[in-house]
């Protein structure tokens, strides 16, 4: 293994062997994944795949055809009754859910006659990519290891040891797999050291019903491969080299170019990991963290130092830093063909929670946080892809449900349409207008930083355009004072405290929405010089948008409504949205509202203490720049047993739902901590909480072209530095309250492109 013992920890190791799937290490290039588990006798590889959803009816589900009831159910709403509203927005359908997400199959190595081992290690390579393991029995040395190839698209194990004799089995037989689903295994032998291995998954009867296949092509070095039933055996090889390749069909599969991929392919780990690290290492290493830890701490096994966390009521920078690295490795190696989804891309038992799908009011754009920050538009591109696919479903359903021109995003989609149906009478989805801005947000943050006008030219305008034309068309009602009405209106996942129903009015995360979807939209057509008549009519709604509310409490509402009451105790935040992502509230230009943020921020209760809730926190409490509540909500997470020896994290606590919500985010609230940015504004340790003493981190890029090669701290000595640089000229004002001089004011930076300007920082202890 590569990991590299000087500085940060680009890895994490463990003693012993993963009993369960879900501490299985990880590896994965975006469309498939794997999880390594089980013991020297009986290794196990769990592979996935993006594409693997079962199929459940949804897939030809329509958006509700209720544009018709628009202007009733908003005289329902305006006069109280919630519940009849949704009841008539609802079409009267039950609450359907997304195609679950499923395990592919498993690969079963079972040694024969195992003897007694000593000296098991079992590590993950994050620059790399690959997870192995290694350990001594009475005959020798043994080595497995295992990667997947994103420059290939196939899964690449290799094993060696003194004498290998082993038997080799693909099965299907994984926790919870529906009755309906059905597996079959061939093995067919080649030459005496080949193989190739075949599995065909099939789905009940009905539409989409084909299912998946894997084949693996078995290659040993030296000693006989046979066929014994639906097993591979190997006699006394010193190395073998499995190499798999994934595939769902919606129509017969076609085997005959699975086989020639694998066999165009060489049957040497070295030379297919190297084209694979080609690519993957390079994302990885543009950013780098180090708190200061000391190399003991780093060395720890991820056990001890996940038992670590638990004696300590403070959030440990051992943890954190290896987290960060850990949550890095877990999204470059999620996202691909799609973005990660509620699990990433991993998954070993079937019936996954929330159908294992994309959950967009909240879970996606979270785990896509760090993606432009920390320098990964392949991730970015991976959310393109996805809204690429299905933005004329995004069309469809706003003229279904509301006869507006543009876009209405759902709430969720398992990856192969996007079309609203997942509502009931009970749950108002289709009143969720904040959608599409949300989901684009992280594609023009990606514009920001790049300043890429390509990207801004085509796709990404002419989405704000059509996010901008639906709020046009939306936007129907006023009140007494002539300020447009939000109506019907829903703030994920809650309803006004005290009343029945959801549906209400100017939900402030709407209200957020709309003022950004049209700015982003007037914006993008200056800069490209388009759409200037449909520009003018959007600033003239611009300034008739209703205004925030602070209620009773001194707080940000999530209703800026009469007689709509925040409730205190709830998962999401969905009325902080102008702090976070949208930098609208913030200390400096809007100190009473942050203020107001700030107080929602503390009296909001965690409800069931979930990841997404508690990282979502965390992140605006950076932006609102308190660094004590950063440190607390990731403390919820970090110590409440929610973190597996994998370093994937949980839903909730006591380890409860395989979930990357947390896992994914975590770079994002530590880069947000040290360094926040917005157009024409860097901003260093805006919220650095006190145990964060000493570090440095470098290849940060900034939501204005300005890259942070290298930002170093050492509050101890009142020291530090920055090194700015950009591939274009810019100037930022460049803000640090912890510095002294100008700086801790915001000092104009010019910043030249290709030449790194450096300077030295003063810092408060």
């Amino acid at each position: 293994m590569s990991t590299r013992r000087e500085g940060p920890r680009h890895g994490i190791h463990d003693t012993a062997p993963a009993a369960r799937w879900e501490d299985g290490f990880l590896s994965g290039n975006g469309e498939c994944g794997l999880i390594a588990l089980g013991d020297p006798a009986a290794e196990r590889l769990i592979v996935n795949h993006h594409r693997f959803v079962l199929p459940n009816g949804s897939r030809g589900m329509a958006p509700p055809a209720v544009a018709d009831r628009l202007d009733e159910v908003r005289d329902l709403v305006l006069a109280g009754d919630a519940k009849a509203a949704q009841r008539a927005f609802s079409d009267g359908r039950r609450l359907a859910w997304t195609q679950p997400f499923h395990p592919g199959f498993v690969v079963e190595l079972d040694r024969s006659n195992p003897a007694p081992v000593r000296d098991y290690r079992r590590e993950t390579d994050f620059r790399t990519g690959e997870v192995s393991a290694a350990w001594t029995d009475i005959a020798g040395a043994w080595r497995s290891r295992a990667f997947v190839s994103r420059a290939d698209r196939v899964l690449v194990y290799e094993l060696a040891g003194p004498a290998l004799d082993l038997a080799v089995r693909l099965s299907g037989d994984l926790p919870g797999r529906p009755a309906g689903v059905g597996y079959s295994c061939v093995v067919e032998v080649g030459d005496a050291r080949e193989v190739l291995i075949t599995l065909r998954g099939t789905y009940p009867a009905g539409p989409g019903s084909y299912g998946f296949t894997g084949v693996t092509r078995l290659v040993t070095v030296d000693g006989p491969v046979g066929r014994d039933g639906d097993r591979a055996v190997v006699r006394g090889a010193s190395r073998l080299l499995l190499v798999t390749v994934l595939d769902r069909a919606d129509g017969p599969p076609d085997e005959r170019l699975l086989r020639e991929r694998l066999h165009v392919l060489p049957a040497e780990y070295e030379q297919l990991l190297s084209r694979h690290t080609a690519l993957h290492t390079a994302m990885y290493d543009r950013v780098e963290l180090d708190l200061g830890v000391s190399p003991t701490e780093r060395a720890q096994p991820v056990g001890e130092l996940l038992a670590a966390q638990v004696r300590d009521p403070g959030v440990s920078p051992a943890l954190l830093e290896v987290m960060f690295h850990a949550g890095r490795y877990t999204l470059i190696s999620s996202s691909g063909v799609l973005p990660p989804r509620l699990t990433g891309l991993w998954l070993g038992e079937w019936g996954a929670a929330w159908s294992g799908d994309f959950t967009t009011d909240a879970n996606l754009n979270l785990q896509l946080a760090a993606a432009s920050t920390t320098a990964l538009p392949e991730v970015v591109a991976s959310l393109r892809a996805l809204i690429a696919d299905q933005i004329a479903d995004w069309r469809e359903n706003a003229r279904a449900v509301f006869g507006a021109r543009g876009v209405l995003a759902p709430s969720r989609t398992d990856g192969e349409h996007g079309r609203l149906f997942h509502l009931d009478a009970q749950w108002p989805w289709a009143m969720w207008v904040a959608g599409a801005d949300w989901l684009l947000l992280p594609l023009l943050e990606h514009w920001q930083v790049t300043g890429d006008d390509e990207f801004l030219a085509g796709p990404l305008a002419p989405w704000l355009v059509e996010a901008a034309l639906f709020f046009e068309d939306f936007l129907a009602r006023e009140d007494e004072h002539g300020s447009l009405v939000l109506v019907p209106s829903y703030s994920p996942e809650v309803g006004p405290a005290g009343r029945a129903g959801a549906a209400a009015v100017n939900a402030t995360m709407d209200i957020a929405a709309a003022r950004h979807a049209l700015s982003a939209a007037v914006a993008a057509c200056a800069r490209l010089g388009i759409e200037e008549a449909a520009a003018a009519r959007w600033q003239t709604l611009l300034k008739r948008l209703p205004e925030y509310v602070v209620d009773e409490h001194g707080a940000l509402a999530e209703w800026a409504w009469p007689g709509l009451t925040t409730p205190d105790d709830h998962r999401h935040v969905s009325h902080l949205y102008p702090v976070w992502p949208l930098h609208e509230i913030t200390p400096d230009a809007t100190p009473e509202l942050a203020a107001a943020a700030h107080r929602a921020l503390v009296r909001r209760g965690d409800e069931n203490l979930s990841a997404h809730g508690s990282l979502h926190r965390a992140l605006c409490a950076a932006r609102l720049k308190a660094p004590d509540l950063v440190e607390a909500n990731l403390a919820k997470i970090l110590g409440n047993d929610m973190v597996f020896r994998s370093l994937m994290t949980s839903h909730n606590p006591g380890l409860q739902t395989y979930n990357a919500d947390a896992a994914h985010a975590i770079p994002a609230v530590l880069v947000e901590a040290l360094v926040d940015s917005r157009p024409g504004v860097v901003e260093l340790f805006p919220a650095l909480p006190p145990r964060w003493a000493r570090g440095r981190i470098r290849g940060v890029r900034c939501r204005n072209r300005v890259t942070v090669d290298e930002l170093a701290w050492d509050l101890d000595r009142s020291t530090g530095w920055v090194v700015l640089s950009s591939d274009a000229d810019v100037t930022v004002s460049l803000r640090c309250s912890r510095a002294r001089g100008p700086i801790s004011r915001g000092e104009p930076v010019p910043v030249a492109a290709g030449e790194p300007v450096r300077l030295e920082l003063d810092l408060d202890g």
